[in-house]
């Protein structure tokens, strides 16, 4: 296990950027102050990175520009305090076998199997309902 180190999901990643949500961006905004400033080590996965890209782009209220989009999407991989994890073809079974027994969304499984590979067993992230079904996980939502 890669000791404390958090996954953050992307709808964590998401609030930080959007301004339709004030609480919610507040508290994200804060998740991602503490990893550049180097207060926090958190983990997270190139899915994320390509559902952010997605969601902010496109399917919160004020999306952001393609452009500006794409800028935070290279400083989060090119920055070092950012843990990249990321799945290989091997994790594809892994996810299946995880959809299936745990009955979750298979992009769920997918992100859950890639931490397992990574070491790493703990997530903030809103959607409490699909990866409290996972045990291995410890499963942590910052808004309450």
């Amino acid at each position: 296990m890669r000791g404390d180190i958090a996954l953050l999901d992307t709808n964590i990643l998401v609030y930080a950027y959007d301004t339709s949500k004030r609480e919610k961006r507040e508290v994200c905004k804060d998740f991602v102050r503490r990893c550049l400033e180097g207060e926090e080590e958190y983990a997270i996965s190139i899915q994320n990175l390509s559902e952010f890209y997605v969601v902010v782009t496109g399917k919160i209220e004020n999306p952001l520009p393609p452009e500006v989009a794409e800028k935070r999407i290279e400083g989060m991989i090119e920055y070092a305090g950012w843990v990249k994890i990321k799945p290989d073809v091997d994790t594809i079974s892994h996810a299946i076998k995880i959809s299936r027994r745990y009955r979750i969304h298979y992009w769920d499984a997918l992100l859950a199997a890639t931490m397992k590979e990574s070491g790493i067993s703990k997530i903030y992230t809103e959607n409490t309902r699909d990866f409290d079904k996972v045990p291995w996980l410890e499963v942590i939502n910052p808004f309450g």
